[in-house]
C-alpha cells in the first residue's frame, strides 16, 4: 500500500530495514519475485507511477522534471533512460501517444 519507491534516496538497505529482513534476502525476493534486480524493480514502479502521472490533471501542473521527481527519480536523465527502457517511448512521447485517446 506505501508506495516506498517513490522515497529518491530508497536503497536496497533500506528497503530491507523496512521489511525487517536481511539486505540478502531482500534482494533475493525482489529477484525470484520480479525477476529483475533492485534497481530496474524500482525504475520500473517509478516508470507506473510517471505514465499515470503523465496521464492525469498533474501532468498540467508539472513539468517533466516535476513529474520525474513525484515518480522518485533524482535526474530527468535517469528518468528518461528507465522511462524509454521500460515503454520504448520518451515520456513527452508516451503523453501525446495516450493523451489523444
Amino acid at each position: 500500500d506505501e508506495k516506498i519507491f517513490l522515497d529518491n534516496e530508497l536503497s536496497l538497505p533500506i528497503l530491507a530495514d523496512k521489511l525487517k529482513i536481511s539486505i540478502h534476502d531482500a534482494s533475493y525476493l525482489i529477484n525470484e519475485v520480479t525477476g529483475h534486480n533492485f534497481y530496474n524493480y524500482i525504475n520500473s514502479k517509478r516508470v507506473e507511477e510517471a505514465k499515470r502521472l503523465l496521464l492525469s490533471d498533474k501532468s498540467e501542473e508539472l513539468n517533466m522534471l516535476g513529474i520525474a521527481f513525484a515518480s522518485g527519480f533524482n535526474s530527468k536523465t535517469t528518468f528518461n533512460t528507465a522511462f524509454k527502457k521500460w515503454t520504448g517511448l520518451s515520456p513527452t512521447q508516451y503523453q501525446k501517444q495516450n493523451s489523444q485517446r
